[in-house]
């Protein structure tokens, strides 16, 4: 599976990784043409075999090609989306390379971002624990160079929510996350690109997941 990220110019790489789901999302991309990525359905046994998927994902490159690192920060699984911001921190630090961490619903956002007028906010709305649900409005940027949050990542329950988009005050599209998230690598990989042609450049350290949850009920 390729997709294309126009308008990129380098001749260094970026990294992405997708771990928020069972499923194991990896995008690379010279910035010059073609990005690949692949999807893995790795079940209970993301852990096990993430490192090898990525070691053998990287080729022919080479680690020292890699210019920046993005990773799905969440919200989704907890296990999952430790694991790959863990990962991340850990190259970001031994490569000495930006990291950014990148909203799993804003992914989803920019994957639909050109099938909308760009007036048009999107709601982007995933099953979370316990009954909630995990909710944001999301709308390009007027230059086009990313998304603005005008409301970020939060955990609602049902009726909240729906609240929430009732009185919403401008127009919106709905866009529910059910499944195949992972794919969605590419959008976490060129929405990371975009804020390293702002200047940005965070360090691993500042690479923190967003769970929106705690992982278990408080006694």
């Amino acid at each position: 599976m390729t997709t294309e990220i126009d308008n990129l110019q380098t001749t260094k790489y970026g990294l992405a990784l997708h771990t928020t789901t069972p499923e194991l999302g990896l995008a690379m991309s010279s910035f010059a043409g073609v990005t690949r990525s692949h999807v893995w359905n790795l079940g209970r046994e993301l852990s096990s075999h993430i490192h090898q998927h990525l070691i053998e994902f990287i080729l022919p490159q080479t680690w020292s090609d890699i210019s920046f690192l993005a990773v799905a920060k969440g919200p989704g699984g907890f296990t999952g989306t430790r694991i790959g911001v863990v990962l991340a921190r850990t190259l970001g630090q031994q490569l000495d390379i930006p990291v950014f961490t990148i909203s799993t619903l804003a992914a989803i956002a920019w994957t639909e971002i050109d099938k909308i007028q760009s007036t048009t906010a999107i709601a982007v709305e995933m099953p979370a624990q316990r009954g909630q649900i995990f909710g944001a409005i999301y709308q390009l940027t007027p230059d086009g160079s990313g998304l603005t949050a005008l409301l970020p990542d939060t955990a609602f329950t049902p009726e909240a929510w729906q609240g929430t988009l009732a009185n919403w005050h401008t127009s919106y599209q709905l866009i529910p996350a059910t499944s195949g998230l992972a794919s969605t690598v590419t959008s976490i990989l060129a929405l990371a690109y975009l804020e390293w042609q702002q200047g940005k450049h965070p360090t691993w350290a500042e690479a923190l997941p967003y769970y929106g949850q705690h992982p278990v009920d408080s006694l």
